[in-house]
């Protein structure tokens, strides 16, 4: 029983070369393969909202979880030098997590929503949208 022969994998990086050993010229730019201007509009718009609703996102993280400290500072505690009040705690360990799904999942649908609109909008100028599970 010897180790059976498993064949090699190669990857290909590069583009075919004709059989002779030249390397094929370029083909040029044609109006069918270059976007169109407003595919190009329409993604940078994409890229825009999708920018702004990570940017909102980020900032309700940083103040929901920047906010902690500040709220642990400003609450009365009787005599915390002893004892941690169980208060604590739960601000700690359990109110955080329904926030953080809240903003994620408000995240993900205004994402989805913003890929849509713009799929959208591409059909609708004629310009060619996307193919199922390619992005723009």
């Amino acid at each position: 029983m010897g180790a059976e022969s498993v064949p090699r994998r190669e990857v290909v990086t590069g583009r075919p070369r004709p059989c002779d050993g030249t390397t094929a010229p370029r083909p040029a730019a044609s109006p069918e393969t270059r976007p169109a201007p407003q595919v190009d509009a329409s993604v940078r718009r994409l890229m825009r909202e999708q920018l702004r609703a990570a940017l909102i996102a980020t900032a309700l993280l940083a103040a929901l979880l920047g906010l902690l400290p500040v709220v642990l500072r400003v609450l009365p505690f009787p005599d915390a030098a002893s004892r941690v009040p169980p208060g604590v705690w739960l601000l700690l360990g359990v109110a955080p997590y329904p926030a953080l799904l809240a903003i994620g999942a408000w995240y993900v649908r205004r994402a989805e929503r913003n890929e849509t609109g713009t799929a959208r909008d591409e059909t609708a100028t004629g310009a060619p949208a996307p193919a199922p599970g390619e992005r723009a």
